[in-house]
């Protein structure tokens, strides 16, 4: 199979608008930002990528009280997976992948404010490498700037003096993550 190529400035910008949207708890635009990120990540046709952001957005809200049911969240995020799969070939191993992504979100939340992110680092090392199947060698880059991209939202949401510099950088860095993902993927 060939790669499915994506626009890793298009993919960055849906992404950090979706955080920010997901923060300020605007369900409705959620939905919007990730069925046009599902469409340029995942190539899944218009009707199906609008019910895979429904997935992922019902898995999100799901997920943001303390006391969540991770098995309901787990569920959403393997919808979400089993539809981007079936059009572009990532996530073969559905099981892997939302166990991944659902640790990600776990340890992404226990970890805010902590300096030591290593388990975060080795999280998203794993969760690239499932999604995209690449190596984890070839994912430490990506991964490395995801977790700069996290710590970047939690001081957003922690108060930052400067919000919008903090969300121009957090696409920055989306950015940065994006295309070592498409450059991997390119080269493979």
């Amino acid at each position: 199979m060939s790669a499915v190529q994506f626009d890793p400035e298009r993919v960055a910008l849906l992404e950090a608008e979706g955080w920010r949207s997901y923060y300020d708890r605007d369900y409705p635009r959620i939905f919007w930002l990730m069925t046009q990120l599902t469409r340029e990540q995942f190539h899944v046709p218009l009707p199906l990528a609008a019910l895979a952001a429904v997935h992922i957005a019902l898995a999100m809200r799901a997920f943001i009280p303390g006391d969540h049911d991770m098995a309901a969240v787990r569920a959403k995020i393997a919808r979400y997976y089993a539809i981007a799969r079936r059009f572009s070939g990532f996530a073969r191993d559905l099981r892997r992948v939302t166990a991944l992504e659902a640790e990600y979100w776990d340890v992404h939340r226990r970890l805010i404010g902590k300096a030591d992110k290593r388990e975060f680092t080795e999280t998203m090392v794993a969760l690239h490498a499932a999604v995209f199947g690449l190596s984890p060698e070839l994912t430490r880059e990506s991964a490395e700037l995801r977790v700069e991209a996290n710590n970047t939202v939690d001081r957003i949401t922690a108060g930052a003096p400067e919000p919008e510099a903090e969300w121009a950088l957090l696409k920055q860095q989306l950015s940065a993550c994006y295309r070592s993902i498409a450059r991997e993927l390119a080269a493979g």
